[in-house]
């Protein structure tokens, strides 16, 4: 049937919090795009005059196409190049979601967003809708066909897997500011104690490169192996500008809530560095350096004004 233009506009009313939900249900910005719309084409091929709650229905339509995804996902995962990461967004990204409590926050960080991938698809729709999106247990059920009861079970499974991880420090943007500053000072000294000092003993850094960019396939654990890893990334070298086509300007950013470190060529995103803080230090490093997930990264750092580079490596 075709559509009526306030049959869009109520379909383009919701597209920010449907983004929001695809990107956290799925970790990656183009499949949550590619999610948004089918769902689109679904309320187009649908008798829109019979639905009494739009957005409810939108976020059902959505929140079953993702599962479905998960489920395909994971057998994709198995085969996957090396280590995989979600898909990092960049501060102001309308994908981030919700961002007024705590949870909120800290439902969208990569470390959670990883720690997601451990959760059965179920377990990971129910978390985000009432973590992230406060919907009640009701409507989460009439969502995934399942009784409150259900729900509530669910929610608590999923808590408790994604409690196993390591307690997150939030920062505001001057503390994150000094966070990066205080790294790549360490990271640039060419000695390894100062970045030390700065890791906590179990800390971890992860690459994804995807299988087009170099990346170590196991990640580098504990704080010397992690320090020394870092030492020698932004160290310059002709093999790393013939690589990345030139010399990177490094930036201090937040993507996903955290502190982070972009690395940008020519207007190209190459690398965004997520930050891991806790009360003990720098525990955790996610790199993204795949470029399929930077094209979004990349599209917003051309439309955003990013100030002067903090330095330039390679």
């Amino acid at each position: 049937m075709a559509l009526t233009v306030s049959d869009v506009e109520r379909f383009e009313a919701s597209r920010h919090r449907l983004e929001a939900i695809a990107y956290r249900l799925l970790g990656s910005a183009s499949e949550a795009e590619d999610a948004v719309q089918e769902t689109f084409l679904r309320w187009q091929a649908a008798d829109v005059a019979r639905v009494e709650v739009p957005e409810a229905w939108l976020t059902k339509v959505l929140t079953n196409l993702c599962l479905n995804q998960l489920t395909s996902a994971r057998a994709r995962r198995e085969t996957y190049v090396g280590q995989w990461l979600p898909e990092p967004l960049l501060a102001g990204d309308p994908m981030l979601g919700p961002a007024e409590t705590a949870e909120q926050r800290e439902s969208v960080s990569l470390a959670v967003l990883a720690l997601l991938e451990r959760l059965s698809p179920a377990e990971r729709a129910v978390y985000v809708l009432r973590e992230a999106f406060a919907y009640a247990h009701r409507e989460i059920a009439a969502i995934l066909d399942i009784t409150e009861d259900a729900s509530q079970q669910t929610l608590h499974r999923a808590r408790k897997h994604v409690a196993q991880g390591r307690a997150r420090t939030e920062v505001d943007g001057a503390e994150a500011r000094r966070i990066i500053d205080e790294f790549l000072a360490a990271a640039t000294s060419g000695r390894t104690e100062p970045l030390v000092r700065l890791l906590t003993e179990d800390a971890v850094s992860i690459g994804d490169g995807g299988g087009k960019v170099p990346a170590r396939a196991k990640a580098f654990e504990g704080a010397r192996a992690v320090a020394t890893f870092m030492r020698g990334l932004f160290k310059p070298g002709k093999a790393k500008r013939e690589l990345t086509g030139g010399p990177a300007e490094i930036y201090a950013v937040t993507a996903n809530g955290d502190p982070a470190v972009v690395a940008v060529v020519h207007g190209r995103v190459i690398g965004i560095m997520c930050l891991e803080v806790t009360p003990e230090g720098l525990a955790g490093f996610r790199n993204q350096v795949n470029p399929d997930k930077l094209e979004r990264a990349t599209r917003r750092w051309a439309a955003t004004d990013h100030g002067e580079p903090l330095l330039q490596v390679f």
